[in-house]
Formats: structure tokens, C-alpha cells, sequence
């Protein structure tokens, strides 16, 4: 009778406790005493996406056998299944099962990836040795200093020449006239700045001048249906709370909705979109169950993440920021919303609040995109309001110019 034996879970292990099973690829080796077997992990352990990555490299009398996790040589078995290896105490009569991984061992001829090698590369300088080496194995800053140190040996001379032949191959093809008629219109229109939204500064009317549907898709604006309900319903003591916590905008158009119809269901969905846009400003380091507490749908959830957040990664995981550049984009995205919502006028005030960035700054994305700025004119016969102090932006057509001051201010000294 044969004898009988038990299983034993052994402890959770590492990545560098798996075991490890080879295969080569081109037959079974007859002595695998013979081989000497290497494991090499990459240095990156920080980078979620690196830190797995295993080198295997088998070596005999005669060739050298490599296999890896990652890239078109891994087994993609790892990906979708999980291999265990038991082991067998022949005196307990236990076996353990460890996890392993999969390595598929291809030989490695020496010459065969460099076919037409060139002279040249035997006798190497030692300059180029070492640069071979950073490329390989160097740091990030040692990559950077490389990169800067071979575009600054570019001639002079031959850049020179370089810009004069496409130059003048490109004036032989269009023209003198027409080149210097492109420049002129180029100059005219001016170069849009990357934080505004979509703009098409020649349209007829005022309303497709920044578009509704670049700001929000009507899937997106779909998607918007319950989150803009629960809106719609809110109280003068809840939409009170909404701005003494910061979404004065928000607040004051739901107070001013439609009575009924599609035109307040679509007020009260862009007011939910433009609460996102603002809560997402004030934030440092936002994590993936940002809007969850509201009901933000998945897709405008991805949608804010994919345009105005920077994905870094931190202690190896991934995070999300919004840099400055980021904040005046969804200053920029904001302000076009609101003219949607105010009929092509829009508060800055109260925008800049929301924001929590200087009124200078919310001016100049307002220069920045086009708009007229005023106030709103005092009536000698009524008390001052609040709201007759605010500045205020509107979109006219055509777009406004403003000239751009380029004098440095002065420092101030220091007593």
C-alpha cells in the first residue's frame, strides 16, 4: 500500500522568495548540473511597474541561456494563472507548496542581433564606453546629463547650413509672397494660450465662440441626469452651507434656476460639473474616490482626471496632482462654463473666491480668452448692493485684444 501523505500551506511570500521554473525553448538539457543560473531584478523597486521585472540567465560550457517576465519574450501564462511547486518531506511525509513563475530560457548566440556591425564598433573610445554604459545602467539624472551633452555637440556650422537648405527648399516650393502673407495672418490671429479651452474666435455667434460641447459631450452631459436632480432639490439652507463651503457660483445659479423644462434640467447638471471643476482646484493630491460622495459618474470622473490632473508617482504609487498650469486651465474651463449658464456673462469675482486664486490671476485668464471686463453700473436712487462691486466678464464680438505687458516690476527694497 502506497504511503499516504498531507498538504502544508507555507507563508506568504515575497516576490524574491518564488520559486523558479525554467523551459528552453529549443529542446531538454541532458545536464542541468552543468548550468549556472543568475538572477538579476531591476534597481527601479519604486516604480510600481518596474519593480517585478526578473532577468533569468542560464550559462554553460557552451551557450548562454536568458529568460525574462517581462517584454515579447515573457510567457504570458504569468499574467493569467498562478503555478505552484509543491515540495515533498520525505521523513514528515508533508509537502509544502511554494508559488513560482515561469521563465521560457532562449539561447543567446553571440553576433546575432548585431549582423551588420560596423568596424568602428571594436575599438570604441573610452568617452563612448562609459556613455554606453549610462544608457544601460545610469541614473535618471546621469540619462538627462547625457541627452543635454549630445545636443550641445551639434555644430554651429552645420545647423546653420541645415536651416538655410530647409529654408530655402521651402521658398522655392511656396513662394516668398505667400510666406510672408502666412506670417502676417499667423501674427494677426495670435497664438492661443494651452489652458483655454477649444475657442473659435471667428464664429458669428457668441455661443460658438468657446463651444458648449467641447465642455461638456451629450453623453457626458447625459451622464449628469441623477447628480443634476439631486441639485435641482436642494433647499435655501442646503445651498446656504454650499457657499460657506466655497461654491459661491454654484449657489447663486441654482437659486436663479429655470422653473421647469430642459433648460433648467441642463442648468442644474452644468452647476453639479462646475462644483467638480472648483472642489477639484482646491485640492493637493487627490486619490481615485474623488467624487464619490457627491455621485459623480465614472465618466466625468475620468474625464476630470485625463484634463486637469498630472499622474507622478510617490513612494511607488500613483498619484494624482493639480499643478499651477492645471489651475488655470480649470480656471479657464470654469469661466467658459459660466458663460454658458449666464447668458455669455460671468462673475469673477466670486469665481476667483471659488477658486482660491488672486483676483489678478482671474483677470488675466479672462485677458487670456478674449472677454470685456466691466462693473456694473451704480444707481444713485438705490442702496449699493454687494454684487455692483464685483467685476464682471462678458463675451462680445469680436474678441477683445489686450496688449501684453512685458515691462518687469521692480523689487522692492529691502530696509
Amino acid at each position: 500500500m502506497a504511503a499516504s501523505c498531507s498538504f502544508v500551506c507555507c507563508e506568504e511570500e515575497t516576490e524574491n522568495d518564488k520559486a523558479v521554473l525554467v523551459r528552453f525553448s529549443n529542446g531538454c538539457f541532458k545536464d542541468p548540473d552543468k548550468l549556472d543560473f543568475s538572477m538579476f531584478k531591476s534597481v527601479d523597486e519604486n516604480n510600481p511597474r518596474k519593480k517585478h521585472r526578473r532577468i533569468l540567465v542560464a550559462e554553460s560550457d557552451r551557450l548562454c541561456y536568458v529568460g525574462q517576465n517581462f517584454g515579447a519574450g515573457s510567457l504570458k501564462c504569468n499574467n493569467l494563472c498562478k503555478y505552484y511547486i509543491g515540495v515533498l518531506n520525505k521523513r514528515t511525509m508533508q509537502m509544502g507548496l511554494h508559488s513560482a513563475q515561469v521563465f521560457n530560457m532562449q539561447p543567446d548566440i553571440p553576433g546575432e542581433r548585431t549582423e551588420t556591425a560596423k568596424p568602428q564598433d571594436t575599438t570604441l573610445a573610452y568617452r563612448d564606453k562609459v556613455d554606453s554604459l549610462i544608457e544601460a545602467f545610469g541614473t535618471t539624472k546621469q540619462k538627462k546629463a547625457l541627452t543635454s551633452r549630445r545636443l550641445n555637440q551639434v555644430g554651429k556650422d552645420t545647423l546653420h547650413q541645415a536651416v538655410a537648405k530647409a529654408a530655402s527648399s521651402v521658398i522655392d516650393k511656396k513662394g516668398l509672397e505667400a510666406l510672408q502673407q502666412e506670417v502676417t495672418e499667423t501674427e494677426s490671429q495670435g497664438a492661443l494660450p494651452s489652458h483655454l479651452p477649444p475657442c473659435n474666435p471667428n464664429a458669428e455667434k457668441r455661443e460658438d465662440v468657446y463651444p458648449f460641447d467641447e465642455l461638456l459631450d451629450p453623453n457626458e452631459l447625459a451622464a449628469l441626469e441623477v447628480a443634476g436632480s439631486k441639485m435641482a432639490a436642494l433647499t435655501a439652507e442646503e445651498l446656504s452651507k454650499m457657499s460657506d463651503a466655497g461654491s459661491l457660483c454654484v449657489a447663486e445659479h441654482l437659486k436663479n434656476l429655470p422653473p421647469e423644462g430642459e433648460a433648467r434640467e441642463k442648468m442644474a447638471r452644468c452647476a453639479f460639473y462646475l462644483s467638480m471643476l472648483l472642489k477639484l482646484a482646491r485640492q493637493r493630491n487627490i486619490t481615485r474616490k474623488f467624487g464619490q460622495e457627491e455621485g459623480c459618474p465614472r465618466i466625468i470622473q475620468n474625464k476630470l482626471f485625463r484634463t486637469f490632473t498630472v499622474e507622478t508617482f510617490i513612494k511607488g504609487s500613483v498619484q494624482y496632482k493639480v499643478s499651477t498650469s492645471m489651475k488655470n486651465k480649470l480656471a479657464a474651463y470654469s469661466l467658459a462654463l459660466l458663460l454658458h449658464m449666464g447668458h455669455m456673462t460671468a462673475d469673477l469675482t466670486l469665481l476667483h473666491r471659488d477658486l482660491a486664486i488672486t483676483d489678478a490671476k482671474m483677470t488675466e485668464v479672462a485677458k487670456s480668452m478674449g472677454l470685456s471686463l466691466f462693473k456694473p453700473a451704480r444707481d444713485k436712487n438705490k442702496e449699493t448692493t454687494l454684487s455692483q462691486d464685483h467685476r464682471k466678464a462678458s463675451l462680445d464680438l469680436p474678441l477683445v485684444k489686450y496688449d501684453q505687458f512685458l515691462e518687469r516690476r521692480k523689487r522692492k527694497k529691502m530696509h
